[in-house]
């Protein structure tokens, strides 16, 4: 049985890059269907790059599935969320129940949730249908110590790479990211303000709805924790030890995993992209299997796409997290797909091609 770290290690030397001459193919094709060529805009950059990670060139999305990786974190006792540390275990059960707007939406787009224990400081019911994967009951408080060990958070990534492995065998096309976790806006800002070299000011935003004053609070949080730990953003692992949750952990070992796997993975909000920067900085090769879903209202997200190169696809004005945002972008990618797949050309439909340069 590999170890955390050989497990990393093998799995960051199976991320390839997506081929540039697939993405030039299947612009191609696209060119070929019967419209104004590039007329459907970002669909046609979506399709093209999810066609590109098909060998045969035949995309075909049948499954989906989005991963929610719950966890508490030390810092709510600095007072830096609106709501009790106990809300992340109900909203685990409420999850399980089929209760949250993610159920809600996964049940409009057929997709499946799957939930997962990373470090949640209750005691769950082993028969529940939740994946108990708890490394510890929640992280220390980042601006006291570290949040975690490396070894820790080492096993928190493997949980994700092993999950991604399972979804490819199991037929998932199309991975979404999820999390909750009181007070993992705070750990998703600090871990942001690092890798992006903005600082805390500049990108922590008002979380669970924080007003003013709080808000100027937890921007002091996190930068006695930068003080604190005097964090090297070329060594991730240890931003992620120091400042990080065991559910970003996760999130950041299934976009690794799913990249490995040559599956396309939609990100959530900020705590996702705060994983994906993670999970990039390991290997950069990992963001042509990403797509953004959609732009937060938490300022950290911009500085996240800034560092993934990436744009969103939706601007909804949502900060919920939970992994509604992807799931939303996941029928818009579809939707993509669709049309390279089943769209007519100009040759088969007997239309004349644009004559006029």
């Amino acid at each position: 049985m590999q170890t955390p770290s050989t497990l990393l290690a093998d799995t960051l030397n199976r991320i390839t890059p997506v081929a540039r001459p697939r993405i030039e193919q299947a612009q191609q094709h696209l060119d070929s269907l019967t419209k104004p060529p590039g007329s459907l805009g970002r669909l046609e950059e979506v399709a093209a790059r999810i066609a590109a990670m098909h060998p045969e060139g035949k995309p075909q999305i049948r499954k989906r599935g989005v991963f929610l990786f719950a966890a508490d974190h030390g810092v709510v006792v600095e007072q830096v969320s609106a709501y009790p540390q106990e809300v992340t275990a109900q909203m685990v059960l409420n999850f399980l129940q089929g209760g949250a707007a993610i159920n809600v939406l996964a049940r409009h787009a057929g997709a499946e949730v799957t939930v997962i224990d990373m470090g949640v400081n209750h005691n769950f019911d082993r028969q529940l249908p939740l994946l108990h994967k708890k490394i510890t009951k929640g992280t220390g408080n980042l601006r006291r110590g570290p949040a975690m060990t490396r070894e820790q958070a080492e096993a928190a990534l493997t949980v994700g790479v092993e999950l991604a492995t399972q979804a490819q065998r199991d037929g998932i096309d199309l991975i979404g990211t999820g999390d909750m976790g009181i007070g993992n806006t705070t750990a998703s800002a600090a871990i942001l303000s690092v890798l992006s070299g903005h600082a805390p000011e500049a990108i922590t935003g008002h979380g669970t709805g924080i007003d003013a004053a709080t808000r100027r609070h937890k921007v002091a949080v996190i930068e006695d924790a930068l003080r604190l730990h005097q964090l090297d953003p070329t060594d991730p692992i240890d931003v992620l030890a120091k400042v990080g949750g065991f559910e970003i952990a996760g999130i950041a070992g299934l976009i690794l995993g799913a990249a490995a796997q040559a599956l396309p993975v939609v990100i959530d909000g900020v705590v996702s992209i705060a994983a994906a920067t993670v999970a990039y900085q390991l290997k950069p090769d990992v963001v042509d299997y990403l797509f953004a879903s959609h732009n937060s209202t938490e300022p950290a997200c911009r500085a996240g796409f800034q560092i993934l190169g990436q744009e969103p696809l939706l601007d909804l004005q949502m900060r919920l997290g939970e992994g509604t945002g992807a799931i939303l972008a996941m029928n818009l990618i579809e939707a993509a797909v669709k049309i390279y797949s089943e769209m007519a050309t100009f040759d088969t439909a007997g239309v004349s091609r644009k004559q006029l340069p």
